[in-house]
């Protein structure tokens, strides 16, 4: 596996998840604005504008990217909360990265966003009990059903995941 582009490895689903791992995943979604704020504090817009790994995203990118994905996860989940097995809209990441936004914009817009959205998302997901993280939306692009204890799983590693890829590159270049 390429530890560049999977620095803490991939995600793996052990199954369903007990009320302590969920526990557990919600505090790293609740922890990881802080985190990746951290993880690009005092980087200069040539750190920012450094990709993590060759053809990968710059950190601005990834930074930006977090943001989409998990304002896309958390409609997700509130489509799941509400409506019975919901087929989502997929998004094409690559190409919103590559959108004005994604690419110049300052990343203390997407942490401010981050920020908010997951003090938010972090209420919504303490307050679901066991029938909740069993409800499930449909993903068109792989015909799969998903419960929103993978999801939660999924998007605890994500975070994570693009924080690691930021903390990896400025260990090897020294940022």
């Amino acid at each position: 596996m390429d530890e560049r582009r999977y620095p803490i490895g991939k995600f793996v689903w052990e199954g369903d998840a007990p009320p302590s791992r969920r526990a557990a995943w919600i505090d790293d979604i609740a922890v990881l604005p802080d985190r990746l704020a951290a993880a690009v504090g005092g980087l200069d817009e040539d750190g920012l504008d450094t990709p993590y790994r060759e053809g990968g995203w710059t950190v601005r990118q990834v930074v930006h990217h977090v943001a989409d994905s998990h304002m896309q996860s958390y409609a997700r989940f509130k489509l799941a909360l509400t409506e019975d097995n919901p087929t989502i809209k997929p998004y094409a990441e690559g190409r919103w990265a590559l959108l004005e936004d994604g690419f110049r914009a300052p990343v203390g817009v997407s942490l401010t966003l981050i920020g908010a959205l997951h003090e938010r998302w972090a209420i919504l997901l303490r307050a679901m009990d066991d029938a909740d993280f069993a409800r499930t939306f449909v993903h068109p692009e792989t015909g799969r059903t998903l419960r929103l204890d993978y999801t939660l799983g999924l998007y605890a590693w994500h975070g994570k995941h693009h924080t690691a890829h930021i903390a990896s590159l400025r260990e090897r270049a020294g940022l």
